[in-house]
């Protein structure tokens, strides 16, 4: 069958599946399953894209001070301070040129205070302010305090609406 292109939705009571078949055999091999169950086998990383949220640089933040956007870039920050610590983001200009971000760039931050002694609290910057969500609720989306010790672990999410300027939610 030749390849078909769809515009619209595409649609199936019972799911889809990718195939292979092979060229000399002409068996067929089921690569994916889409449907109520997701399954895949012969998985390539070609054009692939992972949420998976491993940090293999971090960032360490243990005293009152303006995160650089390389630091916020990593997507993890720690803090083990025995003080108060106050992070202000990079300003939404620094930000999104060290990304290279567009509107709509979405990047998550873990702020890890678990090793610290003392609440950490964030702060935005420049080009940078609380989502609705965040102003909306601030005991929630709007807590910009992470404890210290066992609990002391947040996600934030940093939103860009330009090139230039976020809005910052957190999210977990």
């Amino acid at each position: 069958m030749a390849n078909t292109t769809f515009n619209g939705p595409v649609r199936s009571e019972n799911g889809f599946q990718d195939i292979s078949i092979n060229s000399t055999t002409g068996a067929v091999t089921i690569d994916a399953t889409f449907g109520a169950t997701t399954s895949v086998t012969n998985l390539t990383t070609t054009n692939l894209v992972f949420t998976d949220q491993n940090h293999p640089t971090t960032a360490a933040i243990n005293a009152t001070a303006t995160a650089t956007a390389e630091q916020v870039a990593t997507g993890y920050i720690t803090s083990t301070s025995a003080a108060a610590t106050t992070i202000t983001l990079p300003t939404g200009t620094a930000l999104g040129t060290a990304i290279g971000a567009v509107r709509g760039t979405v990047l998550d931050l873990y702020v890890d205070n678990t090793l610290g002694a003392s609440t950490v609290t964030m702060a935005v910057n420049t080009n940078a302010i609380l989502s609705s969500a965040a102003a909306d609720t601030a005991g929630s989306f709007g807590d910009l305090t992470i404890a210290s010790g066992a609990t002391g672990i947040a996600r934030y999410t940093i939103m860009f609406a330009s090139a230039t300027a976020y809005v910052f939610t957190r999210t977990a």
